[in-house]
């Protein structure tokens, strides 16, 4: 649209310092809004969207190269967060009664507020389902926002403003600074309310350095090196083939992706064979029978070769794959990794690629010590057939979800909230939990019966002792009597 609020990197500073101010003219007028009012452009917005799948997922491929059914597949993950904003949110933003404990003729009640304006700072891998996520669980809550998409995927983030706009009506309610970290460090110094980042660790320490010097809240979802754990009595074909989903979708650029397994020595060989044999059937590049598409840029492919060069270096083995694809842009072969420690790097740091390095455990509790043994906590998965026994394993693993014979499903689910622990970040977004996030709890307390003189204010001896000792009696005497007495007593002094 054209009336669309675009920052560039020409004047940085001046043009986000723009866009936050025009952004916070707007967002009384939003927040004027009841949220069924609010919730009604949601499932706008929801139709829009779906009707225009096909061009949306055009413009998500050209900014990242992705296959056609993995941008068809964020164009749907974003249509169902919309439907579930908008039928969740107004419920939630509801004001709630609050217990007002030994202080009964009071009423109190909890009121969800709008920060203001958030700032929104998206990754590349999944630019228009998190860019989604993130700006419409703010403007639900009714907060304005200003969009700092991947410099890697602006068009996918212009694109996402300008779906807001028409929506909303309101095209200063969403504003889009495209631009490398400089725009995002602009962002973060421009008097924003709250901060919503998804992306690395390292640039989230950066953020959230840079927002301690204003106390800017933040939420961070930042990156994973999930554990798998295959036990011995699992589904070892079907662990298999989920082990290669898991760790291949998207070309491994998922922070969910299954980057470690840890396999019971007892079917260890047999699952190495079954994933070798199922990563050898996935086909790169090719419409429409592609599984794949290529790593992001040469920087991403780098930092593969590289993890691989250390571990083989240190006594791993590739059974399958291991090289770039030629005449692919950046494309990178489906590759199994074995004879691995965790003295490399390949099980240690995020490798963000189609990697699966598999190491065997003699028992669960190696595996759970193994897999808790990372900076990161985001998701992890335990592969059993014995379910108790994986809720057991899963209870145990640091992180902030475990899926149970399966992996990557639980961001499809709406109302899971989504985040991590350590490494992996703060703060959830989905879910009445990211509701939460992006909303600010307002205490309120009012009269229901007006004393003449509260029993808590200074009494006529000027100390309250004899208000105190009253109140312990009344609240906690262990004696009948005694709670009696202290109650007379209260009420005495309440009507002087």
């Amino acid at each position: 649209m054209d009336n669309l609020r675009l920052v560039t990197m020409d004047t940085v500073e001046s043009s986000v310092a723009s866009l936050v101010s025009e952004a916070r003219c707007i967002q009384p007028v939003w927040a004027a809004r009841s949220p069924e009012e609010r919730a009604e452009v949601l499932l706008r917005l929801r139709r829009i969207v779906a009707d225009r799948a096909d061009s949306i997922a055009w413009v998500v491929q050209s900014d990242t190269g992705k296959i056609k059914a993995e941008a068809l597949f964020e164009v749907g993950i974003a249509c169902d967060y919309l439907r579930y904003l908008a039928h969740t949110a107004p419920r939630f933003l509801r004001p709630r009664k609050a217990k007002t404990g030994w202080v009964s003729h009071r009423r109190a009640s909890v009121r969800y507020e709008p920060y203001g304006v958030v700032a929104a700072i998206t990754p590349w891998n999944f630019p228009f389902a998190i860019s989604m996520s993130s700006v419409n669980t703010a403007i639900a809550t009714g907060n304005a926002v200003v969009l700092k998409p991947s410099e890697h995927a602006p068009a996918t983030g212009r694109l996402v403003g300008e779906l807001l706009a028409e929506a909303t009506g309101l095209p200063d309610l969403v504003g889009v600074a495209t631009g490398d970290g400089r725009v995002g460090a602009a962002l973060v110094e421009a008097g924003i309310d709250k901060i919503a980042f998804t992306g690395s660790t390292a640039t989230g320490k950066r953020i959230m350095a840079a927002a301690a010097e204003s106390l800017t809240p933040l939420v961070l979802e930042l990156g994973g090196k999930d554990a798998m754990i295959v036990c011995g009595d699992a589904d070892v074909a079907r662990a298999a083939r989920g082990a290669v989903w898991g760790a291949m979708y998207g070309c491994g650029q998922v922070c969910m992706s299954i980057e470690r397994a840890y396999v019971a020595a007892e079917v260890y060989e047999e699952f190495v064979q079954a994933v070798v044999a199922e990563a050898s059937r996935l086909k790169f590049g090719d419409e429409p029978n592609a599984h794949m598409g290529p790593l992001i840029g040469a920087f991403q492919r780098e930092k593969v070769e590289r993890q691989l060069e250390e571990a083989l270096s240190s006594g791993a083995r590739v059974l399958l794959g291991g090289r770039a694809i030629d005449g692919s842009g950046h494309g990178f072969e489906p590759t199994v990794v074995v004879d691995v420690d965790h003295d490399m790097a390949i099980m240690r740091e995020e490798t963000f690629g189609p990697v699966l390095p598999i190491m065997p455990v003699q028992d669960d509790e190696q595996a759970i010590r193994l897999a808790n043994q990372s900076e990161y906590g985001l998701d992890a998965s335990v592969w059993s057939r014995d379910s108790e026994r994986a809720r057991r394993i899963a209870g145990r693993l640091d992180v902030g979800t475990v899926v149970i014979n399966d992996h990557l499903i639980n961001y499809l689910m709406a109302d899971l909230p989504f985040g991590g622990t350590g490494g992996s970040g703060f703060g959830r977004m989905h879910g009445e939990e990211g509701l939460r996030e992006l909303s600010r709890p307002k205490a309120i307390v009012e009269d229901r019966i007006v004393l003449g003189r509260e029993p808590y204010w200074f009494d006529t001896t000027g100390s309250g002792e004899e208000t105190a000792s009253s109140l312990l009696d009344f609240r906690h005497g262990s004696a009948l009597r005694q709670k009696m007495a202290g109650g007379w007593r209260l009420l005495r002094d309440a009507l002087r």
